[in-house]
């Protein structure tokens, strides 16, 4: 599996995660499982059903973050060189828009919303290795459209 690219927060949030699913989450499900069991009526108990699926998430889950955590590779905050790799914070701004500022991270953590955006996106590997000053062309799903890099961090 390649390597995931988590920031050192990210990291240490997957990795509480991880923890509570083994202990507490864990622990919530095999309760629900044995009360839905001690209930009898095995043929239409749907809260044993859903107490199965739901411990078929918390085990998906726990197995997704154990790969994800072992092939981590922890994003450096700073970044020296001037060019935008994985962990930079750039300023963009498209043509009679705002400027919009985002931090390039791993496709773990991505989050648009929050100005979080994957280095695996469209626009995050348009961005890679790109300076302040520079234009870019971001071949993206709703089409192409040019940016220009105002600053990078």
């Amino acid at each position: 599996m390649p390597s995931s690219y988590l920031t050192k927060e990210g990291f240490n949030r997957l990795q509480k995660e991880l923890e509570y699913l083994r202990t507490e989450k864990r622990n919530e499900v095999a309760i629900r499982l044995r009360e839905a069991l001690e209930d009898g009526e095995l043929i239409e108990n749907a809260e044993l059903e859903a107490a199965k699926n739901e411990q078929s998430f918390v085990e998906g889950r726990i197995k997704e973050l154990e790969i994800l955590l072992s092939n981590a590779h922890i994003i450096e905050e700073t970044n020296h060189t001037g060019t935008i790799q994985v962990g930079s914070k750039v300023e963009v701004q498209e043509e009679g828009f705002d400027p919009e500022e985002y931090v390039i991270v791993g496709a773990a953590e991505a989050d648009p919303r929050l100005g979080r955006i994957s280095n695996e996106s469209p626009l995050g590997q348009a961005l890679l290795n790109k300076k302040a000053g520079d234009t870019v062309n971001v071949d993206a799903p709703g089409g192409e459209f040019e940016i220009k890099i105002l600053s990078v961090e």
